[in-house]
């Protein structure tokens, strides 16, 4: 009997394992909801492998956090690329070209610059509109290009705002709008109004259809933001010395040299264009000064060698 009731709750037991085993896992949420692609995809044996910390890359690289792909959010992409000054107009053309093959209708060249700000110090910028289901991996492939010039990327930021709600709101604002016009206008057509009624019952309703199109101009410039997404590169000089890598200690120490050298330089210029005026109108004083002093003093001689050939000051 003893044998039979330990039978039954072991397998009691088993039963209740099993259930536990069937219910469904609740997984952590995810933070990259962006769609990623085929090359982006981890099987789950790679993912249950830890990854050594030696045998990470050794160079710097951004945090690869994806956006949210929420429906009706309006994203801005910017980055800032550190790399040599003298490749800048080559990786600079890179991503223009880039742009250009996608065609016009997935990527347009907004804007362009490209400035020597000082001796083979470059800025410049690339600005673009894309299309917003590749405006991710245009960054992606950009940064790809800066990294084989042996650049890096120093800066990025991406910035989303809810046109979506945006649009909403105005909708229902409209049908609103539309609802209220159509009683008015009902009201209008029983007639039985005075003129001053009647008047106002018109101002009401024209000053309804101007804010119909101030929502449907605001519906029109969300859904333009919706339409295509704007990307920003900006691109950064490592200081003018072209053949030396940025992160470079000989890089670094030979850029402060350069500009502690530049500003001192500037501040030699600046202090001597300032002093200098004055110090010249000194010295044609001093010179004055010296001159009559040397005169009165030869005068002086001469009156005590011979005072014959001194001519009193109160003759007349």
């Amino acid at each position: 009997m003893k044998t039979k009731l330990l039978a039954g709750a072991m397998a009691l037991a088993v039963i209740g394992c099993s259930e536990k085993s069937s219910e469904p896992v609740s997984h952590a949420p995810s933070y990259d909801m962006a769609p990623m692609e085929p090359s982006e995809t981890v099987s789950p044996s790679a993912r249950a492998v830890p990854v050594q910390a030696d045998a990470l890359p050794s160079a710097m690289r951004s945090p690869n956090i994806g956006v949210t792909a929420a429906p009706g959010v309006a994203f801005n992409y910017s980055y800032t690329f550190r790399l040599d000054d003298d490749r800048i107009a080559k990786v600079q053309e890179d991503h223009a070209a880039a742009c250009e093959a996608l065609g016009t209708n997935r990527c347009r060249i907004a804007g362009m610059s490209y400035r020597l700000v000082r001796e083979n110090e470059v800025e410049a910028q690339l600005l673009f509109k894309l299309d917003p289901a590749i405006a991710r991996k245009f960054g992606r492939d950009a940064l790809s290009s800066v990294e084989k010039a042996e650049g890096v990327l120093a800066a990025t930021r991406i910035s989303g705002e809810d046109v979506g709600t945006r649009i909403s709101e105005s909708q229902r604002r409209s049908v609103d709008l539309n609802a209220e016009i159509a009683r008015l206008e009902a009201r209008l057509r029983q007639g039985g109004l005075g003129d001053r009624e009647g008047a106002e019952l018109q101002q009401q309703i024209i000053g309804m259809r101007q804010q119909l199109d101030g929502e449907r101009d605001t519906r029109r410039t969300g859904e333009a933001m919706l339409a295509t997404t704007p990307v920003q590169f900006d691109y950064v000089g490592t200081g003018g010395l072209p053949g030396i890598g940025y992160g470079n200690p000989f890089s670094d120490a030979l850029n402060m040299l350069f500009h502690s050298g530049s500003a001192m330089l500037s501040f030699i210029l600046v202090l001597g264009a300032a002093v200098l005026p004055w110090a010249a109108v000194l010295a044609l004083l001093l010179v004055a000064w010296r001159t009559r002093a040397i005169r009165a003093a030869r005068q002086w001689l001469r009156g005590v060698v011979n005072p014959a050939d001194v001519v009193p000051s109160a003759a007349v």
